[in-house]
């Protein structure tokens, strides 16, 4: 069993000291102040690393109670669906930036809107008319990015600014921050074609910009078939679009690195191992950090037996060149669909006296990493631990798995059932009878397997905020438990005929392969609503101390019936997608539960001091701003169609009075 010993911290004095200088540093470079009274968000994450952390105070604990609507902005979105499926699975899930007073946001369809940051008014939108009625496996986009990023001195000057959005349809596209017209001297008339020499790719978080370079990951369908595309990044010239590099998670000839970590007769043909969601960037270091995931199809790995290098890792590579610098992986063989799905955080970490920068990992699994930034070394220790072995006759289970040990796991890490009744857990322990279950990474079956955490987290793509002043990393949990089954291809339909549990549960072909993957969760429908069949709460909003190396606190976020009727279910949480930020007045701001309400909590201690409804459901990560000296509050309430909550296009602003 390897590990990695952690340095013994210096006196709490000296640390404490040298953590506040770090604090005042950071919240002094994160202010992008472009005029007197105006502090931007210029970001997905407001900084490039991802941190999610605004330096402004005018709302704090004393005052957020009196929080009313600013504006609201409505983007004409629903009438996009008419006529399509695509209701079904759109999400609005965009987080706006925010530069010289105004915002900048896309929707679903990748459509993108540039508004007043004070008034909400529509200064342009542009459209770039995507096809709904294509196979796409998601229809969202989490927002656009800015060039050139406010503050990044190794950009260029004398061009025009733009606003970056990659598309559903694989285009990335540049447009003049006055206007929301295409520049023509970028690609080809303003565009980029993303799927060219790729194949049928989607991409749903907005692009790295990092200098004069924009990077741009993939977004593609899960469990399909064995031989999907190809799950490279690429970064492009933010001038001219041309590209400058393309980088292979997946080692496709001998004498590539990690080329013999990939094993099979058919393992060239694997795809995926992409990075869907957020790239981050330090420009100083000329790095940006790639959270990948795991290779297709995601539940058997037969056809790729090995460690499986660069999948399911956080890979930095050399922005400048597209060489990897190093790379760290979260899940060996990963058959779990254990992606990598938030954006890798950069955060400063006191060590041993000296200020160390490092990246925070969130995972699905519920661990937390902490790693050197420039050489990839854990600084908080990592153990490689014996798993479970596959009984899929052609699978190989890798032998151990890396696992944090500083902090308790996240989320749903044991088995337990439940039901509000007794009826109702009794019909949940028959529902897990028979099921192969051997807690984390214990791999899929033939009989079945109970998966905790579930694929949906853990720690999703909302992922982690961290606040500097506190030293507390702040992020949104699910706990859910999937039931994965493997079938023999040739059984399939007389096994789903006979099987309710199989009937009903989600069905991924993996062709390619000798199985199909039926996959549900544990949850069921009862006279009280929808709940989930382990106990509650089922989504909570955590807070980790990375200089105690301590769980400071725990709370449950939102809920998931009626409290008018089920006063009880305010403690049971809720599944939720989106993340939060946080803010040096103090407070903590995420919507993300399906309840449909945005709400601010206690940095210290997570105590909720302010909810609002929202007039659809927020499936989003809020951002903040000041202009004109005064601070907004700004969520997309859009809803989710894959959760069925309630669809909407706003977005709304909140201020003092």
């Amino acid at each position: 069993m390897k590990s990695f010993a952690m340095i013994r911290p210096a006196s709490s004095r000296r640390k404490n000291w040298l953590t506040a200088l770090v604090m005042l540093l950071f919240t002094q470079l994160t202010v992008h102040a472009q005029s007197a009274g105006s502090v931007e968000w210029p970001t997905y994450g407001n900084d490039a690393g991802g941190m999610r952390f605004s330096p402004l105070t005018q709302i704090n604990p004393a005052n957020v109670k009196q929080l009313t609507v600013a504006w609201t902005f409505r983007t004409g979105e629903l009438d996009a669906y008419k006529g399509t499926d695509a209701a079904e699975k759109a999400a609005f899930e965009a987080t706006p930036i925010m530069v010289d007073g105004t915002l900048y946001f896309s929707t679903p369809t990748s459509r993108v809107f540039a508004v007043d940051a004070a008034t909400g008014q529509k200064k342009w939108d542009y459209n770039p008319d995507v096809y709904l009625r294509q196979d796409l496996s998601e229809i969202t986009s989490r927002g656009v990015s800015c060039w050139p990023v406010p503050g990044d001195k190794s950009a260029s000057s004398g061009q025009s600014k733009r606003i970056f959005v990659a598309t559903l349809d694989g285009r990335l596209i540049a447009l003049d921050v006055r206007t929301g017209k295409p520049i023509d001297t970028f690609g080809k008339a303003g565009s980029v074609d993303l799927r060219a020499g790729v194949g049928n790719i989607s991409v749903t978080s907005p692009p790295a910009v990092i200098g004069n370079t924009v990077v741009v990951g993939s977004s593609m369908g899960d469990n399909q078939r064995f031989n999907y595309e190809r799950g490279v990044v690429r970064a492009y010239d933010a001038v001219t679009g041309a590209l400058r590099w393309s980088w292979d998670p997946i080692p496709r000839k001998k004498g590539d690195p990690g080329f013999d970590t990939w094993k099979g007769p058919n393992v060239g043909l694997t795809g995926a191992a992409n990075a869907w969601s957020l790239i981050s960037a330090d420009a100083e270091r000329d790095l940006v950090f790639i959270p990948t995931t795991s290779p297709s199809p995601d539940f058997y790995g037969g056809e790729r037996l090995g460690q499986n290098r660069f999948a399911s890792s956080i890979v930095a590579i050399r922005a400048s060149t597209g060489k990897v610098v190093w790379d760290f992986q979260t899940v060996h063989h990963d058959i779990w669909d254990y992606d990598n799905a938030s954006q890798p955080v950069l955060i400063p970490f006191v060590q041993n006296g000296k200020t160390v920068p490092a990246v925070a990992v969130g995972t699905k699994m519920g661990h937390v990493f902490i790693l050197h930034r420039e050489t990839g070394g854990p600084l908080l220790p990592v153990e490689e631990r014996p798993v479970p072995k596959s009984t899929v006759p052609g699978e190989e289970a890798y032998p151990t798995q890396p696992f944090p040990t500083t902090f308790p796991a996240l989320g749903l890490q044991k088995m337990e059932t439940w039901g509000p009744t007794p009826a109702d857990k009794a019909a949940a322990d028959q529902r897990i009878n028979g099921l192969r279950y051997e807690g984390i990474f214990t791999p899929p079956s033939l009989e079945g397997t109970l998966m905790t955490p579930g694929n949906v987290g853990g720690i999703h793509w909302g992922g982690m905020s961290y606040d500097p002043q506190s030293g507390l990393l702040i992020t949104n949990v699910n706990r859910l438990a999937a039931l994965i089954r493997l079938l023999p291809r040739e059984q399939l339909l007389a096994s789903v005929k006979n099987d309710q549990e199989l009937l009903r549960a989600e069905t991924g072909m993996q062709s390619g392969t000798p199985y199909v993957m039926k996959r549900s969760y544990l949850f069921a429908k009862t006279e009280m609503g929808l709940v989930m069949q382990t106990p509650p709460p089922w989504g909570t909003l955590v807070a980790l101390n990375l200089q105690k190396g301590t769980l400071e606190w725990e709370v449950p976020l939102g809920y998931m019936m009626d409290p008018a009727k089920y006063p009880d279910t305010k403690k049971w949480g809720s599944l939720n997608f989106g993340g939060a930020i946080t803010t040096a007045g103090g407070l903590i701001f995420v919507a993300a539960s399906l309840d449909g309400h945005l709400r601010a909590f206690s940095t210290s201690n997570g105590s909720m001091q302010w909810e609002v409804p929202l007039p659809a459901s927020g499936q989003a990560t809020p951002m903040t701003y000041q202009v004109n000296g005064q601070q907004y509050i700004v969520i997309a309430a859009g809803g989710h169609g894959k959760m069925g909550t309630k669809l909407g296009d706003y977005v709304v602003a909140y201020k003092l009075p």
